[in-house]
Formats: structure tokens, sequence, C-alpha cells
């Protein structure tokens, strides 16, 4: 008997019928992926042509001065590599299957401690504070990123607006929802309706930016519209998307990932490249459209402007 060849006894076999159904188990999860795929490419077939709202050219905005000079991203990457699971999980899945998306009419709500409770609608979102174009850097917990030209004006002034009792000390953001729009959401694995919030000093800082817009145009569908929330210093799932509800609140309000993932998501998700993700490393990101890497930045680069806010804080611990 050659002794290089391993001896194995008939109870290490697997038996034929383990091997089998493992075999039938493999292949009934290719299937079911093709037939997702499937059921994904004949349905948005089935959708026909878009009927949802499409962007429109935005005039009169200014270039704001502090705007970055890095290369802006390619309008393309911006809008057909997203994150909004309401239209699904893959990041092809929003630009396709939001066409039929609807945001009009559209109104806010401002609620909560306020001396001054609003209903906004879009033209009173437009008109309340001259629109800048803010060329921002824009980081993804997933460690990649983007460089977009976003239209909009400081969260503050809604803030100013409504004025807030002493008792507000956070802002609570609420996006869109619902099931006949977003028929793709029962599969994401978060709760809906998406909610984030901000603490008060944060939502008041001049980065802050309500957002209407992008690339001169008014926000497409799959990026947020027609107004959402860009904060640049924090990752992008802080960044709300279509909103139909703002509360100023006493207490730290709860956060969509956090609660479907507390011990990957805090409530600041500041940018830090010395935070881990548990499954990856944030220490470098990805420009869409390059294949390079490069390292993190520090609250994406926006130190100068927001660090202040977290002295004393354990940003390890308050992630």
């Amino acid at each position: 008997m050659d002794k290089r060849v391993p001896q194995l006894s008939y109870s290490e076999v697997t038996p034929k019928g383990v091997y089998t159904n493992r075999r039938n188990f493999l292949f009934g999860l290719a299937a079911t992926g093709a037939a997702v795929s499937g059921w994904k490419s004949f349905s948005r077939w089935m959708s026909g042509p878009a009927t949802g709202s499409v962007p429109a050219p935005l005039s009169g905005f200014t270039k704001w001065p502090d705007s970055t000079t890095e290369p802006i991203t390619p309008e393309k990457d911006v809008t057909t590599y997203n994150n909004f699971y309401e239209f699904g999980t893959d990041k092809g899945d929003p630009s396709a299957n939001a066409k039929n998306f609807r945001t009009t009419p559209w109104t806010v709500s401002i609620e909560g401690e306020v001396k001054k409770p609003l209903k906004l609608h879009m033209d009173d979102i437009m008109k309340l504070a001259p629109l800048e174009e803010r060329i921002y850097r824009h980081r993804c917990v997933e460690a990649w990123s983007i460089v977009v030209p976003w239209i909009g004006y400081p969260f503050s002034n809604v803030i100013k607006l409504a004025e807030p009792t002493p008792k507000a000390r956070y802002v609570a953001f609420e996006s869109y929802y619902s099931m006949g729009q977003m028929p793709e959401s029962v599969s994401a694995g978060i709760p809906f309706p998406y909610v984030e919030g901000l603490r008060m000093d944060e939502a008041m800082n001049p980065l802050a930016l309500l957002c209407v817009g992008m690339y001169g145009e008014t926000l497409p569908n799959q990026d947020g519209a027609p107004v959402r929330m860009v904060i640049p210093w924090k990752y992008g799932f802080k960044s709300a998307k279509s909103l139909v509800k703002i509360r100023f609140v006493k207490n730290e309000p709860p956060t969509t990932w956090s609660l479907a993932t507390p011990n990957e998501y805090g409530f600041y998700a500041n940018v830090n490249p010395h935070v881990d993700h548990p499954r990856w490393s944030q220490a470098t990101e990805r420009r869409l459209g390059n294949f390079f890497r490069r390292p993190t930045l520090m609250f994406n680069g926006y130190s100068d402007q927001v660090a202040s806010m977290y002295t004393g804080m354990d940003l390890r611990k308050n992630f």
C-alpha cells in the first residue's frame, strides 16, 4: 500500500444523499440569483418609459467661494452608482428603479420643539434662501468617494425660520416612503421610512447643506429628489434623501442604520480613517472613475470647519 496516498475510513466519506442535497442547494442558490436578476430586468422592461419626475435646469445660483478645486466626478458616475435602498440594494438599482418616482407635488413638514411649525412646498424651499453651488467631497462608508457640485443653501436657514425652542437639542430627518412607489424596498433588510439625525450644532454648521440640485439641474430621483441633506464631513448615509419631515427634538433621535446594525453604524458617522468598519478598513478610499485608492482624510478633509464641535469626545467610541 502506498503510504503517500491518504487513507480514508468509510465514515469519513460524505453520504451520497448529503452530497446530492448540497449540490441541489447550491444549484438552487444559483437559480434563485438568476431568477432575481431576471425579474429585475423583466420588471424594468415592463415599467416602460419614465413617467416620474426628471431633472430640470436650475439658474440664479452663485458659486460658493470655499468649494474644493478637486476634479468633479463625472455626472454619469454619480447618477448610476447610488445607495438608495428604497429603490434596491445594488448600486445600479436606484437609477433603473427610480425613473417613475413622482416628486410633485412635494411638502416638507417642520415639527417638534419649534415656535413656528411649518409645511413647506418645494416653491417655498427653493425661495427660502439664495441658492449656491458648492463642490463638496462626499465619502461613502463602503470606502468610495465622489466630488459633486451640489446646489442648495445652509440648513441653518431652515432652523432660523422655524425658531427652535431651548428644548431642541437635535434635528431628526425622515425620508419619503411608499411601497407603491418603492416596491424594491421589501428586500432591503432595513426599517423604513429612513430616518437620520444631527446634533443642533452640527445642523447649524455652515457646511450642512439643504440640497435641491446638482450639476446645474434639480436632483435626479436616484440622488434624493426633490430635496435632501448633504453633510460632507460625515459618511454618506447621514445625508438623508427625499425629505418629507424635519423634527426638532430634545433627545438623540433614532437613525436607520444604527437601528439595523448598531455595532457597525453609530449616530455620529464622522469620516475617520482611524476607525474601521467591522468588515473593512476606512483608511483608504476609491474615487469613482479612478482605479487607484487614496488616503481617507479626517472629517473628509473638513477638519478646519468641524473638528471643534467634537473637542474632548472619544471619536472611537462616538463613531
